[in-house]
């Protein structure tokens, strides 16, 4: 059943411009990774977070369907139970070897790894401070944490400097942060934040999401990014986006991956990833390690795109990576301009309130390796026509 303020929330969503539906997608006929068909017609994909294309590599398919066969798709039980099979074992070893840390631990979304790691990080006396632009999973793995939770302006390090200053010296601490924050592109100024935490006795936790494969010279995140130990730092991040597949995993020490195993609520108690899809992300690690073409192809489209839109007048925010936001403000106006996107063949929705502040609707796109020059040039000359005629250029 339903009860009426479910409708009544419906309508004023829909008078507020903020009523979300899904869409249905198919993939594009010839099989290119920036395309995919809406109602019947090939479109430009800029709202992906498959970067490098891997979701679609032949290699990565061929080793899902090879671990079909052997092991089934269902793992059938949680990974304390009877779930634990090579492939998830094998998975946390590259891992681990890729993040250049002694262990690792695969969870089944990321949304599941930042709850579930954040509600046991620290003891009920301790302190978490996170970034007020983090991921939701990383606010709401905070909140159920049970602890003091306090929350810094984005990229703010004199008002988290005054947070640490004011705890207690012996109080558990730990500074959570995005390592590229979705939905503005920008990047975690990591170095200063692992300096602060050394400074008043923390530790930092970095979501690794939206950086694992796409930044760092051999796309190993943040840490590799500005050349920081791994150990300096805990490490979460998400094998669904540059990965192609679809998972996510905790890198640190080997007590640190002990302890989750024993404490992590949302690892515990679910059923472990399908065998296929740990395989799946094995064959992802291969690719990005031997076809580095890949993310050289990304960064190339990234700059040129980037440029693109920055002559034309528009306002991408601080945007350093292939996540490029197209500043429009309200809410109406950003869905008209995404829907004039859609009647051109080119997909990228608006992105309204909750997930961004009010007053700071954009058009949320993000490039991939596999797009072509030409979808790229229309892409902009497109975006350019839309912004005048709405009066934004």
């Amino acid at each position: 059943m339903d009860f009426p303020f479910h409708q009544d929330v419906i309508q004023q969503l829909k008078a507020d411009g903020l009523f979300r539906f899904l869409r249905r997608v198919e993939p594009d006929p010839l099989g290119r990774s920036g395309r995919l068909m809406i109602e019947g017609r090939s479109v430009i994909l800029l709202a992906s977070n498959n970067y490098l294309g891997l979701a679609d590599h032949p290699r990565v398919k061929e080793a899902a369907a090879a671990a079909i066969q052997r092991y089934g798709f269902g793992s059938g039980a949680s990974r304390l139970i009877s779930g634990n099979t090579p492939p998830h074992a094998a998975l946390e070893e590259r891992i681990a070897r890729f993040k250049r840390t002694e262990a690792a631990l695969v969870f089944s979304t990321g949304y599941m790894a930042n709850l579930g790691i954040l509600s046991c990080l620290v003891p009920p006396e301790g302190l978490l401070i996170a970034d007020r632009l983090c991921h939701a999973s990383l606010m709401d793995g905070c909140r159920a944490s049970g602890c003091r939770f306090r929350v810094y302006q984005h990229g703010d390090l004199d008002q988290l400097e005054r947070l640490l200053a004011k705890k207690p010296a012996d109080q558990p601490t730990v500074i959570v942060t995005d390592g590229v924050f979705s939905m503005d592109g920008d990047i975690a100024p990591l170095p200063a934040l692992v300096e602060l935490a050394r400074r008043y006795g923390a530790a930092v936790f970095v979501d690794d999401a939206h950086a694992t494969g796409v930044i760092g010279k051999d796309g190993r995140g943040t840490v590799e990014h500005f050349g920081l130990s791994p150990q300096s730092v805990i490490q979460m991040g998400t094998l669904g986006k540059a990965l192609g597949g679809f998972g996510a995993y905790a890198a640190g020490s080997r007590v640190f991956i002990d302890y989750l195993i024993n404490k992590a609520k949302t690892f515990i108690y679910t059923t472990a990833l399908p065998p296929a899809v740990a395989a799946a992300a094995l064959a992802a690690f291969d690719v990005l390690e031997e076809e580095p073409d890949l993310l050289k192809n990304l960064w190339r489209n990234r700059t040129y795109y980037a440029e693109g839109l920055k002559s034309l007048g528009l306002d991408t925010l601080n945007s350093e990576t292939p996540i490029i936001p197209i500043m429009i403000g309200d809410s109406r106006s950003a869905m008209i301009f995404s829907d004039h996107l859609l009647e051109a063949g080119i997909f990228a929705p608006a992105i309204r309130p909750p997930t961004v502040p009010r007053g700071t609707s954009r058009i949320r796109t993000t490039v991939m390796a596999t797009h072509t020059r030409d979808d790229l040039d229309y892409v902009l000359e497109t975006v350019g026509k839309i912004a005048r005629s709405m009066g934004i250029l």
